[in-house]
């Protein structure tokens, strides 16, 4: 199914390409249904009014403006009423299916992108936890051009002090930073630890980068993380 989506992605994208816009490819490898947001960085449009359903095994291709910046994550386990109103276990955006530029309530997987004239820079990121496996795939790009991502389910390897937990308490659904369960400056990299020589790596962070080592684990986790590429497509996948 992979391998098809991303032949008719590669065909489609010929014309695409020769105007110079970027397209995003959203592709849910997940058992069931996702709802992906998408969060633009302050002065930046909102794509796809923000949110959507995305059903397992479909694919669904964003055309981006020149320079976007921007977050992707998935909802999971969400219910909306016809008004577009409801709710998701994780990754929620104020009760909304479309979020209209709202971020998502942690802990969610994330996939971070800007877009450059010459250069783009992407990274998979844990810094605010994380929901579900997620990566990305360049194509057709010019440089490194290197996949970022988190393909370990770092649910069933979450400390319990992490964990956040279905309604029923039988499963863990997310896995929390540090710094979202505990709100201290030695995690969340601020007051004094505001600078990448003092604050580091703390046993948390390096659960998820032994797990995830191509995925942020922390906020000045940068040289391991930043993948760049010039004149690339990009692959995203839930549940690779």
């Amino acid at each position: 199914m992979l391998r098809l989506i991303l032949t008719l992605f590669l065909i489609s994208n010929i014309a695409v390409t020769e105007v110079s816009a970027t397209t995003i490819t959203l592709y849910n490898k997940c058992p069931h249904q996702i709802w992906p947001g998408l969060q633009p960085t302050a002065g930046k449009p909102i794509i796809a009014q923000g949110g959507f359903n995305l059903p397992s095994n479909n694919a669904y291709t964003l055309q981006l403006p020149p320079l976007w910046s921007g977050r992707i994550w998935a909802r999971d386990n969400c219910s909306f009423d016809a008004t577009g109103h409801g709710h998701c276990t994780t990754g929620d955006c104020g009760g909304i299916l479309s979020c209209n530029g709202l971020g998502g309530t942690p802990p969610a997987t994330l996939a971070e992108f800007t877009l450059g004239n010459d250069q783009d820079f992407y990274d998979v990121s844990l810094v605010d936890g994380y929901n579900l496996p997620l990566t990305i795939t360049p194509l057709n790009g010019n440089g490194k051009c290197e996949f970022a991502g988190c393909v370990r389910d770092l649910n069933v390897m979450c400390p319990m002090s992490l964990q956040v937990r279905s309604s029923d308490m039988n499963q863990v659904v997310g896995c929390k930073s540090a710094c979202y369960a505990f709100n201290s400056p030695e995690y969340c990299c601020t007051g004094s630890y505001g600078s990448p020589q003092a604050c580091k790596p703390t046993s948390y962070s390096r659960i998820f980068k032994l797990a995830c080592p191509k995925a942020y684990s922390y906020a000045f986790d940068d040289p391991t993380s930043i993948v760049t590429c010039s004149m690339a497509n990009y692959l995203v996948t839930f549940c690779p």
